[in-house]
């Protein structure tokens, strides 16, 4: 039931019309916990579109928030307070706080944080990696669970492991789009497992998380008619994990 803390999910929208959405929720929106417009996208939606879209998903109660890509172009241009009050006017209830594409340092990127919990976003999610492969191998994977613990203490009430759209060659997976396990496992050793959000677009990775961490690990980038599909992993409804899940599942 929700509002849950963990096992969630996060979906990415690409575009959706509201009435598209609309027909989702009515069928998916029990397993929906977040709902992010994808990147800089929510920009080229005329705004009555986009408040419907916000209206329908607080009808189902779930979190929506825009991409933290508009929110490195707001700190780009010195407009965070500005944007921060926009949002709030559309009726976004959370945000994602990055620096995947723009520069900026550790201690601005806490006072983001800050900020966003002064305009009272809940929750706050920090991203921690960046967009370009090249530039997110470069990253220590020490240092970036450093920089997850030090979100976290700032208050960021979970944190997503850049996985980008395509879950291949970034991050957590290699360029098969296949788990790297070590990495995984370096950072739940350090941080709390129902704080980290998982971006896990593909149906293998979801399927190897579920497995390691069970069916209320948090997992983000999912499209939307993943939903149900994403769901029966969770529940062991579904070959891959129903050996593993179906006598052993409570959500």
């Amino acid at each position: 039931m929700k509002p849950r803390l963990s096992g969630l999910t996060s979906v990415i929208d690409r575009g959706i019309s509201p009435s598209g959405l609309r027909e989702l929720m009515n069928v998916a929106g029990e397993y929906i916990d977040f709902w992010k417009f994808g990147w800089c996208t929510w920009l080229l939606i005329p705004l009555k579109a986009v408040k419907e879209k916000i209206e329908i998903c607080k009808e189902f109660d779930v979190k929506v928030m825009p991409g933290g890509s508009s929110l490195e172009a707001a700190f780009a241009r010195g407009k965070i307070k500005e944007f921060l009050s926009f949002l709030k006017k559309l009726g976004f209830s959370s945000l994602e706080v990055s620096n995947g594409i723009i520069e900026m340092n550790l201690e601005e990127k806490l006072k983001l944080v800050q900020t966003a919990k002064d305009f009272d976003f809940y929750p706050v999610i920090t991203e921690v990696g960046r967009k370009k492969p090249e530039e997110d191998a470069s990253l220590p994977l020490s240092e970036r669970v450093e920089l997850m613990k030090r979100e976290l203490e700032a208050g960021a009430d979970y944190v997503v492991v850049e996985a980008r759209e395509s879950g291949v060659g970034i991050g957590p997976y290699d360029a098969k789009g296949d788990v790297k396990k070590d990495f995984v496992e370096s950072i739940t050793r350090e941080i709390p497992v129902e704080k980290i959000m998982w971006e896990a677009p593909l149906k293998s990775q979801q399927v190897w998380l579920i497995k390691r961490f069970g069916p209320n690990v948090n997992l983000g980038n999912i499209q939307p008619d993943e939903v149900i599909p994403l769901e029966t992993l969770r529940l062991g409804l579904r070959g891959d994990t129903m050996p593993d899940l179906l006598l052993k599942v409570s959500r």
